[in-house]
C-alpha cells in the first residue's frame, strides 16, 4: 500500500508543477477565461503524462513488483486451501 501512496502522491506531484510551468507559460501569451484553463489543464495532463513515464520509472516498478508479490501470495493461499480441502 506504501508503493501505491508514493506513486500516486508522485504523480500529483508531477502534475501539480507542470500545470504551475504551463499556466505561468501560457499566461504570458494569452488572456485567462474558461477557454485558457481548460487547455492550460489539457496540455499539463499530456505533459505530466510523458514526465512521469521517465521520471517515475523507479516507483511505478516497484509499485509493480509489489502487486505481483501481493498476487503471488494471494495464489498461494488459494493453492492452501484447496489442497486442505482435498485432505478433508
Amino acid at each position: 500500500m506504501k508503493a501505491f501512496l508514493t506513486y500516486t502522491a508522485a504523480r500529483i506531484a508531477v502534475f501539480a508543477v507542470t500545470f504551475g510551468i504551463v499556466w505561468g507559460i501560457a499566461s504570458i501569451f494569452f488572456e485567462s477565461g474558461n477557454t485558457f484553463s481548460l487547455l492550460v489543464l489539457l496540455v499539463s495532463l499530456l505533459l505530466s503524462s510523458v514526465a512521469s513515464i521517465f521520471l517515475l520509472a523507479d516507483l511505478r516498478n516497484k509499485l509493480a513488483l509489489n502487486v505481483q508479490q501481493r498476487a503471488e501470495r494471494m495464489t498461494e493461499r488459494l493453492e492452501e486451501s484447496r489442497r486442505a480441502e482435498d485432505i478433508d
